[in-house]
Order: C-alpha cells, then sequence, then structure tokens
C-alpha cells in the first residue's frame, strides 16, 4: 500500500548541493496568510506547502511520511489526522481548518471535506506522463489560492536555476545508463520508470534510463525480482525506506547475486525520496544522485 502510488537523506532540503538556497522552502518562513491554518491529507500537498514556505496544522500519517518522505521534516508541532485513506474526520473538524489539501482521485470524497472547510485538490500528473510539469502547475494554483505568488514564482526560478546548475555535474550517468528502484517485498521490486517524476528529472538532465519497459498512469512498474536480472549493465540506485531486514534477505539469494549490477558493484542504497512528490523531491533526487557518484 506503502508504494502504490497515492495509497502509501542526503542534506537539508533547503540547501542544494552546488551551493545555493532554495529561499522558499523553509516551513514556517511565510507571511501571515489568508488561510493560516491549512491541513493536508496527503503527502505532494504537504511538499508545495514547504515550497511556499508555510508548515500545514496537520498532516495525515506522519510517522509514514518520516520513514518514506523524509524530507522536507516534519516539525513536531504538526497534528497527525490519522490514516491518508481514512483521516479522523472528528479531529479534522475540532482543529477548525481554513483550508484542506488533498489529492483527486485518493482518499475521501472531496464532498466530505468540503462539509468541514473549503478543500483543494491537486494532480500527480497529466496524462502525458509529466508529473514535474504538473507539480509545477499546482504549486503556483496552490499560491494563487494563498496570495503567495511571489513565493512561488522565486522558488521555481530557484528550481530551474538548481537543475540547470546540477546538469553539468552529473555529466558521468550520461556515460552508462541508470535504474532506480525500490524493493516492495522479498520477490518483487517498484521501478522508476521515464513518465515518473524522476524519469521526467532524468529526462532533463539527459540520463538514460535502463528500464524502457512498461510504466502505469503513476511512471512506475512492479516486477519480479528476476526481471532486473534481465536488465542490461547499469549503475543502479536503491531507495531505502528502513527495510533493512528485507535487504538482508533478498541479497542473500542466489538470484539477487546473479543480478549484473549486483555482481559488478554498480549498485547503491540510499535513503528514501517521496517518489510521488514535487520540486523539493526532484531536487533531492538530484543532490542523491550527486553524492551517490562520489561513491562510484
Amino acid at each position: 500500500m506503502l508504494l502504490s502510488p497515492l495509497a502509501h537523506g542526503l542534506t537539508s532540503y533547503g540547501s542544494m548541493a552546488w551551493g545555493a538556497t532554495a529561499r522558499s522552502a523553509t516551513p514556517g518562513a511565510g507571511p501571515s496568510l489568508p488561510y493560516p491554518r491549512i491541513i493536508a491529507l496527503e503527502w505532494l500537498p504537504v511538499e508545495l506547502l514547504f515550497a511556499l514556505g508555510v508548515t500545514p496544522l496537520a498532516v495525515a500519517g506522519t510517522r509514514d511520511y518520516r520513514l518514506w518522505v523524509q524530507e522536507p521534516p516534519l516539525p513536531a508541532s504538526v497534528v497527525d489526522v490519522g490514516q491518508r485513506t481514512e483521516p479522523n474526520f472528528e479531529l479534522i473538524t475540532d482543529l477548525k481548518p481554513d483550508l484542506i489539501l488533498y489529492s483527486q482521485g485518493y482518499g475521501p470524497r472531496p464532498e466530505q471535506l468540503n462539509s468541514i472547510a473549503p478543500a483543494m485538490g491537486f494532480s500527480f500528473t497529466d496524462e502525458q506522463g509529466r508529473p514535474l510539469s504538473t507539480a509545477r502547475a499546482g504549486l503556483l494554483a496552490l499560491a494563487q489560492r494563498l496570495d503567495m505568488m511571489p513565493a512561488a514564482q522565486a522558488h521555481l526560478a530557484d528550481f530551474d536555476r538548481q537543475l540547470a546548475a546540477a546538469r553539468p555535474l552529473l555529466a558521468s550517468y550520461r556515460r552508462q545508463p541508470l535504474l532506480v528502484f525500490s524493493l516492495m517485498d522479498d520477490r518483487h521490486a517498484l521501478i522508476i520508470g521515464k513518465t515518473s517524476l524522476f524519469g521526467q528529472v532524468m529526462d532533463q538532465l539527459d540520463i538514460t534510463n535502463v528500464w524502457q519497459g512498461e510504466n502505469n498512469f503513476w511512471g512506475t512498474a512492479v516486477v519480479g525480482i528476476e526481471r532486473l536480472a534481465t536488465l542490461p549493465l547499469a549503475r543502479a540506485v536503491c531507495l531505502d525506506h528502513g527495510n533493512d531486514a528485507l535487504t538482508a534477505r533478498v541479497a542473500a539469494t542466489p538470484l539477487w547475486q546473479a543480478i549484473p549490477f549486483v555482481r559488478q558493484g554498480q549498485l547503491r542504497t540510499v535513503p528514501a525520496i517521496w517518489i510521488y512528490g514535487a520540486t523539493l523531491a526532484a531536487l533531492r533526487f538530484c543532490r542523491m544522485l550527486r553524492l551517490v557518484e562520489q561513491r562510484w
């Protein structure tokens, strides 16, 4: 469930590895808002808030957020309002929010939320498989709602500069294809495809994704681990989510040891980055690639 698209450490998210600082990425740094009490029921809108410098009053699934998303970190003051699929409506009502944010097509029905407070939904991707473009549009829409358009424009300008700066620094990745995945269980892996958030970032960085197979609407593919053994030799990055026991079991199998990128020492394991995030997750992905490059 956690690894399905919406069912569900490297450096500080506000400090970019190539020197600049995202001015709008500091939680709680924004001005006094017309909607000061905001509850986010999914982690994509949580990230959009942080990109604007806004700390939410409450978030659904805070424990899992700290496991699967990690950054931006949630302050201890943020209230947990239950599961993302089944939030605590009584608690949400008691908190008297001015605005509730959710992901479209996931979780409670919009009319349920609107009966408590005004609600605003966000999409992860579009029909063309462009989650990064969709995230930019979502950030601008939220900024317009909160009367924070200058903060959104500053963040997106910083984002574009950071992505442009990352391209020459990650030139070595253009010499060999890259595989990005996460283990789901002892038999399955979740692969990052071309139309995922990170896949779109890889395209912009001119990095070849070794996975050329099928993708779902969210840009990912769930495959048997044996499929990894059929892929051409590539650099491989495994996104960890506190699953050391699972990783150890899989690593001990003959099948795993026969995978080309394992045999050739081309696998690196890194802390989790939320693959269904937005601009901040995309920048953290770039920083991860930069840091991992120094270990190859």
